[in-house]
């Protein structure tokens, strides 16, 4: 019973960090990426994603068609965080790192919601420290908002009255393909060779 609980739990909180992650686990016919998902996310594909316009790390305005000229793994987060941000972005940079032994070009995106710590100069620090092919992006709150609505993530600050406040977020990664867009998403148990295993998939399959 108590396995049973666990599990409406974990489902629930799934739902409410991000509103991506309620899964069918079953794969759609005509799906050319078939044996490339772990699972398929409801509402489709095409409920994830979409065009922003953010701030890099030289305090340039450029668009989601720039940004993801090529395969891209995004993550939403900030900075200040104290461990999970740093540890999903390093996990995903060393799955680039796997792909690009292999000969794919993946591109590590980091989208800030905290843009009133992050600045341009915070952002580039901060993914610099990560990897050399790090995007880093930041951005009005509007801005930052619309990006998050489109690929449904969630965050809240947490108010503690100073600086030092930290932030409630979901802790997805997606990939996103030119010319397909968001085609799969990993969890925080997802390892970087299983993030690069997969992604390598969905490269050759595109």
């Amino acid at each position: 019973m108590l396995k049973v609980y666990s599990a409406l739990a974990i489902a629930a909180v799934a739902g409410l960090l991000g509103g991506t992650a309620l899964m069918v686990w079953t794969q759609q016919k005509n799906d050319r990426f078939a044996e490339c998902r772990s699972a398929t996310v409801a509402g489709g594909s095409g409920a994830i994603g979409g065009p922003f316009t953010l701030i890099d790390t030289n305090g340039k305005t450029v668009t989601d068609k720039e940004v993801l000229a090529k395969p891209s793994l995004v993550y939403f987060g900030y900075s200040f965080c104290p461990d999970v941000c740093p540890l999903d972005n390093a996990r995903n940079a060393e799955a680039v790192d796997l792909l690009a032994e292999k000969g794919y070009d993946v591109t590590p995106v980091f989208i800030t919601i905290d843009p009133a710590r992050d600045t341009p100069a915070v952002v580039k620090e901060f993914t610099a420290n990560l990897s050399p092919k790090m995007i880093g992006l930041t951005g009005t709150e509007e801005q930052i908002k619309a990006a998050s609505k489109a690929y449904k993530t969630y965050f809240k600050k947490q108010d503690s009255g100073d600086q030092y406040y930290l932030m409630d977020h979901s802790t997805f990664t997606y990939l996103m393909l030119p010319g397909t867009g968001f085609a799969d998403f990993f969890g925080r148990d997802d390892t970087a060779q299983q993030m690069a295993d997969r992604t390598a998939c969905f490269i050759d399959n595109s």
